[in-house]
């Protein structure tokens, strides 16, 4: 495991749509040395976490929709407060899945949808998901594991969660749109707003900063080396300094008008970059997964990515 400043308490909040893997999650987290408790009611956990009964271990909790005292709001208030606390170190693990992969799995193994004992699985699937959609949205980590086998999976918690790779600290880059406001946690954000924009151009606007000639168009803007450069060496002092300090994670956010050109293009860009120097990086663009646009579940070679075609 990383190490972990002494006063201070990691927590993982695991949570997902039921069949996505969860159980694996915790198990996983488990064999890495967390304490885990998995379906442990809301009320529960800060009473667990106050400093009467402050754990030396790092500490992994699985929440399920179906507990009884479970609620969206209740969730993400928790994840708020602990995340403003600076004896804890906060980070919410979503484990995210395709519905018909689900239902497939539920087929498989003949279960009943909790939510939806007496109806069809893709009808409790359609709920929780529908139910669970702003507690992905806040998320700290996605993986999708709608492509993963249980050892793909195991092996994706081992990525995120132990130094067995000698590299301590997971970075998760974020493209997102100012009209939603920041991602919540991000410890770093710039601004794209000030490079030309490709939603202008009309032969450009129905593409995304995934596509080629949207990444060239962003990148021939004369402010652009500047900027990246200028990132870069300010990465370069930080990131060290976090991973002395035996941060797990670190989040970059970028973020522009829309979220789908110039933010998205500058993610893949420095993510490239970061991984290229040897750094565990994984990208989420937030604004394209509210569209409806899902990237590749398989890791590619240089980064990990957080959402899913």
């Amino acid at each position: 495991m990383e190490p972990h400043n002494p006063s201070s308490q990691r927590v993982v909040l695991v949570t997902g749509p039921s069949g996505a893997g969860r159980s694996t999650a915790i198990n996983t987290l488990e064999d890495l040395g967390f304490e885990a408790i998995d379906n442990i009611p809301l009320s529960l956990i800060p009473r667990l976490l106050d400093g009467a009964t402050r754990l030396a271990q790092p500490l992994a909790l699985g929440i399920d929709a179906r507990n009884r005292d479970f609620s969206v709001e209740g969730l993400l208030e928790l994840q708020a407060i602990l995340s403003t606390q600076s004896e804890m170190q906060c980070e919410l693990l979503y484990l995210d899945c395709l519905p018909d992969i689900l239902s497939r799995r539920y087929s498989e193994t003949r279960r009943r949808h909790p939510l939806a004992p007496d109806e069809s699985p893709a009808d409790g699937i359609a709920r929780e998901m529908a139910l669970l959609e702003d507690v992905r949205a806040r998320s700290d980590i996605l993986i999708d594991t709608s492509e993963l086998t249980i050892h793909d999976l195991r092996s994706e918690i081992e990525n995120w969660f132990s130094d067995a790779t000698g590299q301590g600290m997971a970075i998760s880059i974020h493209s997102f749109s100012y009209k939603r406001g920041l991602p919540q946690g991000l410890d770093m954000a710039f601004d794209c707003r000030f490079l030309r924009n490709p939603h202008w151009e009309p032969e450009l606007r129905p593409f995304t900063g995934l596509d080629g000639q949207v990444s060239q168009y962003v990148a021939a803007d004369k402010r652009y080396d500047a900027f990246v450069k200028h990132i870069m060496g300010l990465l370069g002092v930080v990131l060290p300094g976090c991973l002395e300090e035996g941060k797990a994670h670190f989040s970059i956010g970028f973020g522009c008008t829309g979220g789908k050109h110039r933010s998205v293009a500058l993610t893949e860009a420095v993510a490239a970059a970061l991984a290229k120097n040897s750094w565990r990086v994984s990208i989420r663009h937030r604004e394209l997964e509210r569209q409806g646009v899902r990237l590749a579940p398989k890791a590619a070679p240089e980064t990990e990515r957080e959402a899913s075609e």
